[in-house]
């Protein structure tokens, strides 16, 4: 009867460490899948709260056309393969991390801070943008935007929108007749999205237009991409 009752109380233990190892896993995998901090590749066939961000950003843009449901099908496939064909990088239709960077959800950094901005830093930059890329594309427009946020994180430029853009030899326009410029609608929309974490130019600190400029230093920077007319580069 004794030896019974010890081998009740092992069978016992079994049980309970199986019941919470097998919670301890369940809790793990469930963290894995839904932890937004994890990135994980997102390609066709894939499914989960990354497709579903992917699916809504490219919506925004003009992308995607299709429902946001969080499931990688030909149609998320190929407006990632239009995304990426239009800002310069790969077209292969992977969401890797490069091309989560150029749609803003790369980082958090920027789309976090979105609300430190005033109305008249947004009028601000959108003037900036008129001046700057009035005949290039919407998202190269977005990308000069990008350009001036950039600098606002980066330790070697002003902190502030206003400083970077009036620093003193950074942009030409604000000496010039360009900007005289007023900000447009369009230019007012580049700004927000840019504010709001989209970025084409991949993370850009300089830009230059090669047949408008002769500056060795700039034409020395590593290129990260090409939109219109604009070279975007570190």
């Amino acid at each position: 009867m004794h030896f019974n009752k010890k081998i009740k109380i092992f069978l016992c233990l079994l049980l309970v460490i199986a019941t919470i190892s097998s919670g301890v896993y369940v809790a793990s995998k469930k963290y894995e899948s839904t932890d937004p901090a994890i990135s994980a590749l997102s390609k066709l066939g894939s499914r989960g709260e990354e497709v579903r961000r992917i699916q809504k950003k490219l919506k925004e843009l003009g992308f995607y056309k299709g429902s946001v449901d969080g499931i990688y099908g030909s149609a998320t496939q190929k407006a990632v393969k239009a995304f990426q064909k239009n800002c310069g990088i790969t077209a292969d239709g992977i969401a890797g991390p490069k091309t989560l960077k150029f749609l803003g959800l790369g980082s958090s950094s920027q789309s976090s801070s979105a609300g430190a901005y005033s109305q008249s830093d947004i009028n601000l930059l959108a003037k900036l943008i008129a001046a700057e890329a009035r005949g290039e594309s919407y998202t190269g427009q977005v990308a000069v935007g990008a350009v001036v946020l950039n600098r606002v994180e980066h330790s070697s430029f002003p902190d502030t929108i206003a400083g970077v853009i009036y620093q003193k030899g950074a942009f030409s326009c604000v000496n010039d007749s360009n900007w005289s410029v007023a900000a447009n609608e369009t230019s007012k929309k580049a700004a927000r999205d840019c504010i709001n974490g989209w970025d084409p130019s991949g993370g850009a600190i300089y830009y230059y237009n090669p047949k408008k400029t002769s500056n060795a230093f700039m034409h020395s920077r590593p290129i990260i991409t090409v939109i219109g007319n604009h070279r975007f580069c570190r």
